[in-house]
């Protein structure tokens, strides 16, 4: 799991002298500096900051220039902690309930890497609904760790392949198909927003997603 360095950690103890105890900032550097036991509540209150543009209030003009200023973590590793909190809210809500965060240690609280995989692997088309059921089950109440969630992924799609080859290739082509559409949505709404492109190349890329869309019935 990723840790804070110790020059962020003393960054982190210092800004905490200064801000109100009572208000979500403060909470946030709190769950930040107990990153082990606290990553889950740490990705709760990032997730309110980053969805109420919160920042902003606190004199940073993107949401990236506050965990990295702030806070001393990446953007990669904010990323994680947003999608593997919001993942586990709709997944399993009793996760990220203040009364079950508070009350586990770090031995009890499931690794945030591992969660992060599971959430990537439960999209994956050659994992049945057993098969997640199980590695929801290995992550969230066994603890199992990054390494040993990837090598049994890894031997499970191996074993569909070999089961069913040509279902496996569908799969692939699916998934690829999927991630295809899904960059293409987000360049038009950003090209949409940002003004970046004429309104007759936004319409051709509404019209090669309507078409890709359709590969998929």
């Amino acid at each position: 799991m990723t840790k804070l360095s110790t020059r962020s950690l003393n960054s982190i103890e210092n800004k905490m002298g200064d801000i109100d105890e009572d208000s979500i900032r403060y909470r946030i550097l709190r769950s930040a500096k107990n990153f082990k036991t606290s990553w889950i509540e740490l990705g709760q209150a990032l997730y309110s900051a980053w969805k109420d543009k919160l920042y902003k209030e606190w004199g940073y003009i993107t949401f990236d220039a506050y965990t990295q200023k702030e806070i001393g973590i990446k953007k990669t590793t904010a990323l994680k902690l947003l999608k593997s909190y919001y993942f586990l809210e709709k997944e399993e809500p009793a996760y990220v309930q203040k009364e079950h965060t508070e009350s586990c240690d770090a031995g009890n609280i499931p690794n945030l890497d591992s969660v992060n995989m599971l959430r990537l692997a439960k999209n994956k088309d050659v994992m049945d609904r057993d098969d997640y059921a199980r590695l929801k089950k290995e992550v969230l109440d066994n603890g199992k760790e990054p390494k040993d969630f990837k090598k049994d992924l890894t031997t499970l799609i191996r074993q569909r392949e070999e089961l069913d080859p040509d279902e496996a290739r569908k799969a692939r082509r699916i998934a690829t198909l999927k991630r295809l559409i899904s960059m293409l949505k987000a360049v038009k709404t950003e090209a949409e927003a940002s003004k970046l492109l004429p309104a007759n190349i936004i319409k051709e890329t509404v019209s090669l997603i309507s078409r890709i869309e359709s590969e998929l019935e």
